[in-house]
């Protein structure tokens, strides 16, 4: 029968499972306190969670959530998970800067939009931007050709106020 605080882990995760906007499923095998310490914070500044539970829990809170046996084969040996609150990619930057200094970090899958993927697409994710630096792009892509517009017509402008100007100087 299963404990209260198990009951509360499941629930914790299964919440956590249906609200990330991504899943890093990292091994954390050979890694010191200091090392994890250090690797929570940068988590934290980057608004992800980071979780070491038992596999048979998250297990079951996949399932909960809907995922199935989805994970099975990848929630073998020490796994932690990264969940992404609000940026998908946030975690894959905080782990490629970690994995630099801890060899010993490895992801071994990721879930992003509906698919699960190798270990090799969290470099991918890991080079690209922050959200909030895709949509200033974004916005800047579509108010560029608006204000080179604009400033078209206000030098149009202009340049026939100083010719209406300069022929009312003459008469």
């Amino acid at each position: 029968m299963p404990n209260q605080k198990n009951i509360e882990l499941v629930e914790n995760l299964t919440s956590k499972f249906k609200n990330s906007s991504a899943l890093y499923f990292t091994k954390y095998t050979g890694m010191n306190v200091d090392q994890a310490a250090s690797l929570r914070m940068n988590f934290i500044d980057n608004d992800v969670d980071f979780m070491v539970s038992k596999n048979t829990l998250t297990k079951i809170a996949a399932k909960n959530a809907g995922f199935n046996d989805m994970f099975d084969t990848i929630l073998s040996g020490q796994i932690a998970i990264a969940y992404a609150n609000s940026d998908p990619t946030s975690p894959a930057r905080v782990i490629k800067d970690f994995s630099k200094e801890n060899e010993s970090f490895e992801v071994v899958g990721l879930y992003f939009d509906g698919n699960l993927y190798d270990p090799s697409k969290y470099k991918e994710l890991a080079n690209l931007p922050t959200k909030d630096v895709l949509l200033a792009k974004f916005v800047y892509a579509l108010n560029s050709p608006m204000s080179k517009m604009a400033s078209l017509l206000n030098a149009s402008m202009s340049k026939l106020a100083s010719t209406i100007k300069s022929l009312e100087n003459k008469k």
